[in-house]
């Protein structure tokens, strides 16, 4: 098995607010891979006295225990127990109700002598790769079918389509948000390799259309993670000025990549 983990935050003065680990339980069968992206609230009270980069680190940490530990859990039972412990942990200092608690997209993969199964909420990406090369991107695209208005200003996405029916969800304080994930079980003979990237990676792919899902695959499995990521700074330091692929993101962003060969 070979496997390869690159994370690097957007501002080097600000904590990464993504979380990335990949766990190989003690009995030697299968393994897991967690990527998290910490969502970055605007200015003002969030309710919480934690950072995101705190939840982040907490709910990550749950998941990969769980995701070992606990194989008798489906993903989504993982996902809302995790998400349950982390809420737990500071119910009684911070307001959880808050629309922008702090939160996280979720990647989760698991493989066993079998199967491997995969959840995803919200905005970061699964890519799996067939034994044949075909590479067949799990995503979650609620978010990019929304309308531009539902989107024009935080205060109108908090109020209309953030972890809202009709919108896009994301792992917060509430567990029954993991039922809302796109999940599936595939047979491991039909996967060869696994890459999950946060938005701060897919950015090559889905802003400045630089590739297809493919190509990203086979630039991360020949030049690594870190060769993807410096290509997307170069591309946003080229488009900070214009704005035409950016528009109202951050120019820089934490962007993390996993690689998995089974």
């Amino acid at each position: 098995m070979r496997t390869e983990l690159f994370s690097e935050p957007g501002d080097p003065d600000r904590p990464n607010e993504d979380f990335a680990s990949v766990g190989l339980p003690a009995s030697g069968q299968g393994g897991s891979l967690v990527v998290l992206d910490g969502v970055t609230p605007p200015q003002g009270d969030d309710g919480c006295l934690h950072s995101v980069a705190w939840f982040s680190a907490r709910l990550g940490g749950a998941l990969t225990e769980l995701s070992l530990s606990r194989r008798d859990l489906t993903l989504p039972e993982i996902l809302s127990d995790a998400i349950r412990r982390v809420a737990e942990a500071h119910a009684d200092t911070c307001d959880l109700s808050h629309p922008r608690t702090p939160q996280a997209t979720v990647v989760l993969a698991r493989w066993s002598a079998t199967e491997v199964e995969y959840l995803v909420l919200s905005d970061s990406a699964l890519l799996l790769e067939s034994p044949t090369g075909e590479v067949t991107p799990l995503l979650d695209d609620r978010l990019s079918r929304l309308p531009r208005t539902s989107l024009t200003t935080d205060a109108i996405a908090d109020a209309t389509v953030r972890n809202k029916e009709g919108g896009f969800f994301t792992a917060a304080a509430d567990p029954s948000v993991a039922g809302r994930a796109v999940t599936g079980l595939l047979p491991r003979t039909s996967v060869r390799a696994l890459t999950a990237l946060t938005d701060g990676a897919t950015r090559w792919v889905e802003k400045f259309r630089e590739g297809d899902w493919t190509d990203l695959f086979t630039l991360v499995r020949k030049e690594g993670g870190q060769a993807l990521v410096d290509r997307v700074r170069g591309l946003e330091a080229a488009d900070a000025e214009a704005r035409v692929y950016l528009r109202r993101s951050k120019t820089h962003d934490d962007a993390t990549v996993v690689f998995v060969e089974l």
